[in-house]
């Protein structure tokens, strides 16, 4: 599946909840179900910084097949890291870095999260997209 459609896919899912609370809801059941990481994962390197809360994230795998590892110590975050997973992880380097993520905006994710929750977001997209340059760099 492209990621566009991948993006769809996200969108539509949250047209079914009428309200923000009910959405927020799903935010948390989501990131609820987010595998876990080992505590041994969970190490400074792989914080993310810019984010409130405490996010680890891990990027596997090669330019062609990029896999996703990410965890959260708050509900809301772990929800958005799910969508940030569910979208990019098993794309390539190349998807990742040319693929904004549109779903941000067509859900109102910018005009209703706190804006360390949004600046939280955004750092890990930028360092995901960062991860994904630095492995294409080097299949060049």
């Amino acid at each position: 599946m492209q990621l566009r459609e991948r993006q769809q896919e996200i969108i539509d899912e949250f047209q079914f909840f009428d309200s923000w609370m009910d959405k927020y809801q799903y935010l948390i059941d989501l990131g609820r179900d987010l595998p876990p990481l080992d505590p041994s994962e969970m190490v400074e390197t792989n914080l993310v910084r810019g984010c409130q809360s405490q996010v680890w994230m891990l990027t596997d795998g090669s330019a062609d097949k990029v896999e996703i590892r990410a965890h959260s110590d708050a509900a809301i975050v772990s929800g958005l890291i799910a969508l940030v997973v569910r979208l990019y992880s098993g794309a390539s380097a190349r998807e990742i870095i040319e693929t904004e993520p549109e779903f941000v905006e067509a859900l109102g994710l910018s005009q209703h999260l706190s804006p360390t929750r949004a600046n939280g977001l955004a750092s890990m997209l930028t360092r995901l997209k960062s991860e994904a340059a630095q492995m294409l760099s080097k299949t060049h």
